[in-house]
């Protein structure tokens, strides 16, 4: 990145990808941002969660003006490509430039939060910029359980203004956001030995997209669980099938991308499996011609299991799992375009004698996410699991007279010559969880294009960071 302008943020974002920083294990970026501040000679704290505090002071002729905190979060989703090796925990983030999109090899690029911690370190390192006075907060587990901002105290920064930098569309102003909970069903799994005179195969769901679960829920994807259930439940109608195993999906906050099982079935039906197989392809292509046109179905033969689920637990799973709901629940009635309530059947997994299955639940209005959140719940019991939730985080409700807002929108019309959108959005900020402990904050959340976030598709405009970056440098000096 050494030759990508601007230099002083895609300086940071290079240092940034050397580091692993995957959620709940962010030791290293933690110690490395401590580091930073002592280089700089600059007061950093850190709290009992490991969020990290550099304060910066304003400068001349700025020091009686309100304090602004900038904030972003210091872990990265860690999606990979099947095909690809990479160890989240020790390998840095192997980086390459695709035009004006800067790219990931086969991995997340980490652009989400990786960049807002660039902007934020380029701000604290520079020494010609026009500020008040400046804490930058770095909260950790973002992406898994909004630990950090669920554990920040009241008073561990002073700053009445926020100016959050997670979010991914360049000239947009983000005044809102989603809350959200977790539903995770737990089957207790009924094996027994592998029937005779039955073929196996291992059947793979590829080639999606995915996403983020929040920002590109309404986006009409395909979710690799959902895509695979789909084909499996109608054969189960056709013949005798057996699940010997299920797997699909990784992050609870991304839309499924592969998925695979282990089946069997008689074997006078093993050419019927592929015939059927490639009917339901050409009709899951049509389908998702327009969104999701990569996406592929396999069938390959395999040695038989030793066991396989019973009859009876094969038939139930497939159930619930066709009938779980996914996708886009409701709009929002006051901001046309907006998802206002979501779930997404995150992944299904084997943990010992368990089956598990992750859910994600969100809603900008929170009578309504605690409502799908039943809904699913409601799915998983008849189906006898033993059902569970998160914590949960509440949404950021707008706020359309903001200071911040009026400062944002006319120093992005002096330099772009056009109106920034005003929006909120469906996937979840920490910024409803500030609100509860500075409930008097000032916010807004701003940041560069990216597409494709939590998926291996993550790119990031480098067109898109320098006028961002210019951006938040005249905003800082406006306000």
């Amino acid at each position: 990145m050494q030759h990508l302008e601007p230099k002083e943020v895609f300086s940071q974002f290079e240092a940034i990808t050397q580091i692993p920083r995957p959620s709940k294990k962010e030791g290293k970026i933690m110690e490395y941002l401590r580091q930073f501040a002592a280089k700089h000679k600059l007061a950093c704290k850190t709290d009992a969660a490991d969020n990290v505090l550099i304060s910066k002071p304003a400068t001349p002729g700025y020091e009686d003006k309100p304090g602004i905190v900038l904030q972003a979060h210091t872990d990265m989703v860690c999606e990979k490509n099947a095909d690809t090796v990479h160890n989240f925990d020790t390998d840095p983030i192997q980086t390459y430039v695709d035009g004006d999109w800067l790219k990931a090899k086969g991995t997340t690029l980490g652009a989400d939060n990786g960049i807002g911690m660039a902007f934020a370190l380029a701000v604290l390192a520079s020494n010609d910029l026009k500020h008040p006075a400046i804490e930058c907060l770095f909260t950790v587990d973002e992406e898994t359980g909004l630990t950090g901002a669920f554990a920040l105290g009241e008073g561990f920064f002073e700053g009445s203004r926020l100016i959050n930098l997670d979010s991914e569309d360049d000239g947009e102003i983000f005044i809102g956001c989603a809350g959200g909970i977790d539903t995770l069903a737990k089957f207790s799994i009924e094996e027994e030995a592998a029937p005779q005179g039955y073929f196996s195969a291992r059947v793979k769901v590829s080639g999606l997209l995915g996403g983020h679960s929040g920002d590109d829920i309404e986006k009409g994807r395909g979710n690799a669980n959902k895509i695979l259930v789909r084909y499996l439940y109608q054969v189960n109608k056709e013949t005798d099938l057996r699940i010997a195993h299920i797997d699909g999906g990784n992050l609870r906050n991304a839309i499924a991308r592969e998925a695979y099982a282990d089946v069997c079935v008689p074997m006078a039906y093993k050419e019927q499996l592929r015939i059927q197989l490639n009917h339901f392809t050409v009709e899951v292509e049509n389908e998702l011609a327009l969104t999701d046109k990569g996406v592929t179905l396999s069938l390959d033969s395999q040695d038989m299991p030793a066991t396989v689920f019973t009859k009876a637990f094969s038939d139930k799973i497939l159930q619930v799992l066709y009938a779980c709901p996914h996708g886009v629940f409701a709009m929002s009635r006051t901001m046309p375009g907006l998802v206002e309530t979501s779930t997404n059947m995150a992944s299904v997994k084997r943990q010992d004698d368990k089956l598990v299955v992750n859910t994600s639940q969100r809603s900008s209005m929170e009578s309504a996410k605690y409502d799908i959140m039943y809904m699913v719940e409601s799915t998983f019991l008849l189906a006898g699991a033993e059902v569970s939730h998160g914590d949960g985080y509440p949404g950021w409700q707008p706020n359309v007279d903001s200071y911040l807002l009026k400062v944002a929108q006319d120093t992005y019309r002096k330099l772009a010559g056009k109106e920034a959108k005003v929006r909120a959005i469906h996937a979840g900020l920490e910024c409803g969880l500030f609100l509860k402990k500075y409930p008097h904050l000032d916010m807004i959340s701003v940041g560069p294009t990216m597409t494709g976030v939590h998926s291996p598709n993550e790119r990031l405009s480098i067109s898109s960071t320098a006028t961002c970056w210019e951006w938040l440098k005249a905003i800082l000096e406006e306000a």
